[in-house]
């Protein structure tokens, strides 16, 4: 018969699900310290995702860029409301890069911000538009073909890579909430 055990006895280090090697944990840390972040304890294929990375930094890139060219290029009767979306988006997706940059360069990699591969190594395409309504539905494209393919890295990495994997949900939650944006747009729609 199992009996649980006794709360009242205070903490019993054998007994918790985190028992760990103070003394080890100290002696690693100071081994292989030109590694900076990455320890021992980190599982992932570091150059799979920096490559991961860096593909998402192109297609963050690509987006700022698209965005920017619709914020300057949209006109019409509804462009006030929409170019200030384009705007707040561009800049949004600029702070994502930022933060994949950071992150490639933690994991000891160098984030690739080379023009002439951008738009090769990112997942969305620069698509211009030809009017507002045409600029809204191809960042919408953008956005779902963004979405898609945080899933599919954030299902890649798992829990091997729990800093990289917080950073691609919170990226994520915004691509989805520019995505439900966009759509919104284009359901209130009056016309061309």
């Amino acid at each position: 018969m199992n009996t649980p055990p006794d709360s009242s006895a205070g903490p019993d280090a054998s007994a918790s699900p985190f028992a760990t090697d103070l003394a080890t944990i100290r002696e690693r840390a100071r081994q292989h310290i030109e590694k900076g972040a990455i320890t021992d304890s980190y599982t992932a294929n570091r150059e799979v995702v920096i490559r991961l990375l860096n593909e998402a930094l192109a297609t963050e890139l690509v987006c700022v860029l698209r965005y920017k060219r619709h914020y300057f290029m949209a006109s019409g009767l509804m462009a006030d409301s929409i170019k200030a979306e384009f705007l707040e988006h561009a800049r949004e997706e600029e702070a994502h890069g930022d933060m994949l940059a950071e992150r490639i360069v933690q994991l000891g990699g160098e984030p690739d911000f080379n023009p002439d591969i951008l738009s090769k190594r990112a997942h969305a395409e620069y698509v211009e538009g030809t009017d507002l309504r045409d600029m809204v539905k191809e960042d919408l494209v953008a956005e779902r073909i963004a979405i898609d393919s945080y899933r599919q890295m954030i299902n890649y990495i798992g829990d091997k890579d729990t800093t990289t994997k917080r950073i691609l949900e919170s990226i994520l939650a915004q691509e989805e909430e520019h995505a439900d944006e966009l759509s919104d747009m284009l359901d209130g729609w009056t016309g061309r």
